[in-house]
């Protein structure tokens, strides 16, 4: 057997039936209550929260689709904060006879919209549409309005859109590539609307890099309709990130002014790899930028990257970066592994002290004061591979090493194991030093399901942060035990709820069994409803509720 690290997408797991509805209360400072019971759609599954409202919140469904001939389906459904389904609604896709393609569904500026696009391969061109969406019938206006179109010489590749709502909800960004020249560099189009959908500014940008050592990492527009992308260029077309040296530079450009003004900043950390890199825009129209750096390469961390960035000013401010401490590090090592890692300290080796592996940056959470807090997660994904027989045997003659049966009647076999373990949370002070830094031990393991149940929700309220995630039973049954079961997708699973306070102390708690509940929790699809509310989705089978999860 062979296991390799790779990358990979989502699959999906369907589980039996339902038990009665309940409430679930411990010592826990949360009240978790599920709703009613509601049937799913053959094939559909909830995908995203759209949008909260005073009242409740809008939820999008979809149609799993199975191949590339399966026609789209998309559903809008209101839930009450009381977690009732108040009312569902398909959305039309049909165009002049023809099938459009779903784009997205999203709040903007308090009115409900539905994204659909049209490729007309005629003309090699991809078309933008806008509907209203009643916030109270959820039924699409017959308006069909376009608001951009595009190139798009491959329907399959190019010619598609991503979307980005300032902080205040007045700004809209749509962003797509244009087709690829070769070695030329990368074209995309920015295109920015106000909260009704007029158009503030528009242009197709020639970014000043080649676009086989340029990768776009994320894009943002702030309130006052300027526009942020961070990319990472490489400096040779391997787009690798090697060990030794650092081969890249991650690079910010700012289009401020409805675009007639661009400035490109460089951002490097001597000596050191800058591993991931994220940013917001703060109150202040600053951007606050932070993520982690390493000494070994680009797989580990070993503390964090701070700084501002003015756009007005163009200037950098308080750039920082801050280790990790010895003991956070080491949190989990054993005796012997610690005593390892501290003569590799000691003796300055920066190849053998510690650093942590495999952590994925998830949030950046901007301080009131300027200051941030990051969110991480240990997450990988380990590929095996095994050869057996078609017919589960060999027949009489062959033995089971014979090698001319095997190459030539054996199969090959590939699962997928899916990691979400520890999840890290730091908090960085305004001048980017680390103020605390936690660690909430996890350990998830799922096979061929892409996580589907794994990973984390998390709120943020003035007393800490709070997650919940899926969790062995056996973490709680002998608190005298340093042993970490994992959750392997059994159905004999507990949600648990893990407290961060302001001071950076870690408690962990039981909400309430899968056996219990009639539900497993996704966690992927939960979301903060409230300053002290959040929407939990729990399926089984055919069908699903929302719990409502309450912080005291």
């Amino acid at each position: 057997m062979n296991r390799t690290i790779l990358w990979s997408m989502m699959a999906v797991v369907f589980f039996g039936g339902f038990l009665p509805n309940l409430t679930a209360q411990t010592d826990a400072p949360a009240t978790l209550t599920w709703g009613n019971e509601y049937p799913e759609p053959g094939n559909t599954m909830a995908t995203k929260i759209i949008g909260i409202t005073a009242d409740g919140f809008y939820v999008l469904r979809q149609k799993v689709l199975q191949n590339a001939n399966t026609k789209p389906k998309v559903w809008v459904e209101y839930f009450t904060k009381e977690m009732k389904l108040q009312r569902s609604e398909e959305m039309d896709l049909k165009y002049k006879r023809k099938q459009r393609d779903f784009e997205d569904l999203l709040l903007l500026g308090g009115k409900l919209y539905l994204l659909s696009s049209f490729n007309n391969t005629a003309k090699k061109r991809n078309y933008l549409f806008k509907q209203e969406v009643s916030t109270k019938s959820l039924v699409p206006s017959k308006a069909l309005d376009m608001i951009c179109e595009t190139e798009a010489r491959n329907k399959e590749v190019e010619g598609t859109f991503a979307f980005n709502i300032s902080k205040d909800s007045t700004k809209l960004l749509v962003y797509n590539e244009l087709p690829y020249e070769k070695k030329n560099p990368e074209r995309f189009g920015f295109r920015v609307f106000d909260q009704h959908f007029s158009l503030v500014w528009e242009k197709n940008i020639v970014l000043p890099y080649p676009d086989n050592k340029f990768t776009v990492e994320d894009y943002r527009v702030d309130d006052a309709g300027n526009v942020y992308l961070l990319g990472v260029l490489y400096e040779d077309e391997a787009k690798w990130r090697r060990r030794g040296s650092p081969t890249y530079h991650y690079i910010i450009l700012a289009y401020m002014d409805k675009g007639s003004a661009v400035e490109e900043y460089r951002l490097d950390l001597e000596g050191k790899f800058i591993t991931d890199l994220t940013f917001r825009v703060g109150n202040d129209g600053k951007l606050v930028c932070a993520g982690f750096y390493s000494e070994r390469g680009t797989y580990s961390i070993k503390g964090t990257y701070y700084f501002q960035l003015d756009p007005r000013e163009r200037a950098i401010q308080n750039r920082h970066s801050t280790e990790f401490d010895f003991d956070f590090l080491t949190a989990f090592m054993s005796d012997k592994n610690k005593q390892k890692a501290m003569e590799a300290e000691e003796k300055n080796d920066a190849r053998k002290a510690p650093e942590l592996f495999d952590y994925s940056l998830d949030e950046l959470i901007l301080r009131s004061d300027g200051g941030a807090v990051l969110v991480a997660e240990q997450y990988f994904v380990e590929q095996e591979n095994y050869r057996d027989s078609p017919y589960g045997f060999y027949p009489y003659g062959y033995s089971f090493y014979d090698p001319f049966y095997y190459n030539r009647y054996a199969r090959t076999q590939t699962d997928y194991y899916y990691h979400y373990n520890d999840i890290i949370v730091v908090n960085i002070r305004p001048t980017g030093e680390i103020e605390w830094s936690a660690r909430i031990p996890k350990r998830q393991e799922t096979r061929n399901d892409g996580g589907y149940y794994s990973s984390y929700a998390m709120a943020t309220t003035r007393d800490g942060f709070y997650f919940i995630y899926n969790d062995d039973a056996r973490n709680f049954g002998n608190p005298n035990s340093n042993k970490i079961y994992t959750y392997t997708g059994s159905r004999e699973s507990v949600v648990t709820l893990a407290e961060v306070n302001i001071r950076g102390e870690v408690s962990q708690y039981p909400l309430t069994s899968s056996r219990d509940a009639g539900v497993i929790t996704r966690p992927k699809m939960c979301k903060q409803i409230g300053k002290r509310d959040m929407a939990v989705l729990g399926e089984r089978g055919r069908g699903y509720r929302f719990g409502s999860l309450k912080f005291e």
